[in-house]
């Protein structure tokens, strides 16, 4: 008897990477997990890596911080202002309302979870697609 008797056997069929709404979801969810990371740790800074040319000619990489900008700012009366950013315009959750209000900065990370749990089950797709739309419609000299 064959050990591939005993498993279940079926045909492979691989997510296709040019998924543009899987595509969308995946960046947008590296830029909640870089504003996680930003709550949580003041000091945190990602890196790039580059390759430069020294006087000599010869090449190497070099590591450098990455600016990262908050997506909450300070309201009026105390409160957290936290706008969410696709590219770089934050995204309109109804009409004319980008921001979702906080009562105080500790209320920032839970409300990234929240918002990365949504992204991942789908429910910010449309919205994340119009910003998306737009951005490609508009030439880049009238942006």
């Amino acid at each position: 008897m064959s050990i591939f008797d005993s498993l279940k056997l079926v045909q492979h069929t691989p997510q296709s990477a040019n998924n543009p709404v899987v595509n969308r979801r995946n960046k947008l969810v590296d830029k909640i997990d870089e504003q996680i990371s930003l709550a949580t740790d003041a000091g945190f800074a990602p890196t790039k890596t580059k390759w430069v040319t020294d006087e000599d000619g010869t090449q190497r990489k070099v590591e450098y911080a990455k600016r990262v900008k908050r997506w909450w700012t300070h309201g009026a009366g105390g409160s957290v202002l936290l706008t969410v950013r696709y590219g770089s315009k934050p995204l309109e959750f109804a009409k004319g309302k980008q921001a979702i209000e906080l009562a105080n900065v500790e209320e920032v990370e839970p409300t990234l979870q929240k918002i990365k749990e949504a992204v991942l089950a789908g429910e910010l797709d449309e919205i994340v697609e119009k910003q998306a739309t737009y951005a490609r419609s508009v030439p880049k000299a009238k942006r």
